[in-house]
């Protein structure tokens, strides 16, 4: 199925969803949405739940954040509990940018940055960057079953760190509402940041410096994210 016509047959579902959780939730539920497309049918539940404050949605990106730690390690031969700080920004699709442009490794006790660590550029910058976006496809292509297991144990981690909060000096990838956003990101997409959780609430985390090949990168997830939305609330108005 075409990713247009999932959301087409998403909207209905999402709709009758958010519809469902303005009436009978409480005000202080936190959604979660893992169903593809995740960030806009994510939105599309916010907006058809007015009374459910925008912040309490969000989206899996998670399951990115894990691959590209994961790919980290496995480049430089450690756990991928020693890396962090990695982002995914954007969608949750092959349009993803994975950024380590700000994340840390644990080397023989000492923690260094990421690029650093790899001096090199042109894997960080090509494979690296295609492998995460297009890990989820591999996967099925190689099982002909969906990773649903790691999804499973990122939708744990995501949880885990809404309720207990991020630990101090780390930040996580969540696909949340974009406005107030310091990174040039339009207002009303359900965009992947990184963020830092304290009293089960969500901050971006600001002042990150952004070179041009990110600049490019997180773009162009953006305007996906925008030709999404677009489509969805077509759909959504004769839903």
């Amino acid at each position: 199925m075409e990713r247009k016509d999932l959301l087409k047959a998403n909207v209905k579902i999402f709709k009758s969803q958010g519809a469902a959780l303005d009436k009978y939730a409480k005000k202080s539920v936190k959604v979660i949405v893992v169903g593809n497309p995740a960030n806009t049918n994510c939105l599309t539940a916010s907006k058809s739940a007015p009374s459910i404050p925008k912040e309490n949605f969000s989206c899996l990106t998670r399951l990115d954040h894990n691959r590209a730690k994961a790919q980290i390690a496995l480049k430089l031969g450690v756990t991928a509990n020693d890396v962090k700080n990695v982002i995914i920004w954007g969608n949750h699709s092959s349009t993803q940018y994975p950024d380590v442009n700000h994340a840390k490794v644990k080397l023989q006790g000492k923690e260094v940055g990421v690029y650093e660590a790899l001096k090199d550029d042109s894997w960080l910058k090509g494979e690296f960057v295609t492998t995460v976006q297009q890990r989820g496809a591999a996967v099925i292509k190689a099982r002909k079953l969906s990773s649903a297991m790691s999804a499973a144990k990122a939708i744990c981690d995501h949880v885990r760190d809404i309720w207990f909060g991020t630990p101090e000096g780390e930040f996580v990838s969540m696909g949340v509402i974009s406005d107030g956003n310091s990174y040039g990101v339009p207002d009303d997409l359900l965009y992947s940041f990184p963020v830092v959780i304290k009293n089960k609430t969500w901050k971006f985390v600001e002042g990150l410096p952004i070179n041009d090949f990110s600049r490019e990168k997180m773009d162009l997830t953006a305007k996906e994210l925008t030709e999404e939305k677009e489509s969805a609330f077509e759909f959504l108005s004769s839903a």
